[in-house]
């Protein structure tokens, strides 16, 4: 079962935060830094008098103070698991986790029980995206077939032979899976019981490439927005976009330089402060990039858009941030452009937005351009100062979508 959630957040966040402030070094220090203690967090205004802590302020800490950095405020002998995340960060996932750090919500919002097999092809080494999602499956009561990645042809078959009814995968492997059981003979969707699909994101066309299996394959697929560091952070609900924040996270969207949280609407860092007491991680940043939706009444984020990138991405300009996500979906909108790069540069005391842009074979300037200042803005909500025209010569396929020459 899941924690059920409390009917005060902010008085669940006070005594997790107050427990691990008592235990956790890092804990006591990051309240000590900003001048306050966790009794003082009273809303969601007060928790973002706190700084915002970066996965290499995560790291470096580790290394100062290892293996956790000072963050852990539970006993070691409650260690069940340690993951190991590109860094190398430390993750202690705790005896007291019983539905795989909140993926147990995703299942039973995609409609699993016990009538379901699921085959789950995540990687099981080290990372902690196998183990979590097994133990979000078996919370549901449904039967896992832990495989990890690669073998597409066993994985295939097994799809087949154990009637297999959902498939946690990243979105290219399940469309191997597909081909291969294709290449064997096997016409689909007749030959299998798959009803649903746990796909992991990509960049591009996504939502237009899992429609397009949906309706081609007779499944229905779902994502989830996790990180090593949290677990489940967010869900797919039906007919709602973006993800709905699973109610042991409290998310703010924040400005990546200042920490601020935004409006909802805007872009920004996504901010997560977990009410676990083992693993208190308050204010942590993820460095992914997306825009709240909607908010709950204690003045979180409730909902957020798919995710947009990643800070590094971004480049500011009059003082909005433009993501790589942006041009893609620009692209994306306007089919006879067929490459884009925007670059933003400094002009006397003004920051300027440049888009150079290759044309489809017969697509003529004038009929697009309109088009694309208004989408550009609608995206962004920022004015392109210039549209440049150039041949798919000047622009490579493999050239950035965005470049930054404010300080050239």
């Amino acid at each position: 079962m899941t924690h059920p959630l409390p009917v005060d957040r902010l008085d669940a966040l006070r005594a997790a935060q107050q427990y691990a402030y008592d235990r956790a070094p890092a804990i006591r220090d990051i309240y000590e830094r900003a001048g306050l203690t966790p009794q003082d967090i009273r809303s969601a205004a007060d928790l973002a008098r706190l700084p915002v802590t970066s996965k290499d302020a995560l790291l470096d800490c580790q290394r100062k103070a290892p293996p956790f950095g000072g963050f852990l405020a539970a006993n070691e002998a409650a260690i069940r698991h340690i993951f190991v995340s590109p860094g190398p960060i430390y993750e202690p996932r705790l005896n007291d986790d019983q539905d795989g750090h909140g993926f147990a919500h995703c299942f039973w919002r995609a409609g699993l029980g016990p009538q379901d097999r699921v085959l789950n092809t995540w990687s099981y080494h080290l990372v902690p995206a196998g183990v979590l999602l097994d133990q979000g499956i078996a919370a549901t009561g449904a039967t896992v077939i832990p495989c990890g990645p690669g073998g597409a042809e066993q994985q295939a078959q097994l799809i087949l032979e154990l009637g297999i009814t959902c498939v946690c995968a990243s979105t290219a492997f399940f469309i191997t899976l597909i081909h291969t059981l294709e290449q064997l003979g096997h016409a689909l969707p007749a030959a299998w019981k798959l009803r649903s699909v746990l796909l992991g994101g990509e960049m591009g066309d996504w939502m237009g490439k899992r429609r397009e299996l949906e309706s081609r394959y007779c499944i229905k697929t779902f994502s989830a927005y996790a990180t090593g560091d949290f677990g489940l952070i967010g869900y797919e609900e039906a007919e709602l976009d973006g993800y709905t924040v699973q109610p042991r996270r409290l998310v703010q969207i924040c400005d990546p330089q200042s920490g601020i949280p935004l409006p909802l609407g805007e872009t920004g860092e996504v901010v997560v402060t977990t009410l676990d007491r083992g693993w208190p991680l308050v204010r942590f940043g993820t460095g992914d990039v997306a825009e709240g939706i909607a908010a709950s009444a204690d003045g979180f984020v409730r909902r957020i858009s798919l995710l947009k990138g990643r800070v590094g991405q971004a480049v500011k300009a009059r003082e909005i941030f433009i993501y790589p996500r942006n041009i893609e979906t620009l692209l994306m909108q306007l089919p006879r452009v067929q490459r884009a790069q925007v670059v933003v540069t400094n002009r006397g005391h003004r920051e300027t937005i440049t888009l150079r842009g290759v044309l489809q074979p017969g697509a003529a300037a004038a009929e697009i351009e309109k088009e694309l200042l208004d989408c550009f803005k609608q995206h962004t909500r920022l004015k392109l100062d210039a549209v440049e025209w150039i041949s798919a010569d000047d622009l490579t396929v493999d050239a950035p979508l965005l470049v930054d020459r404010k300080n050239v």
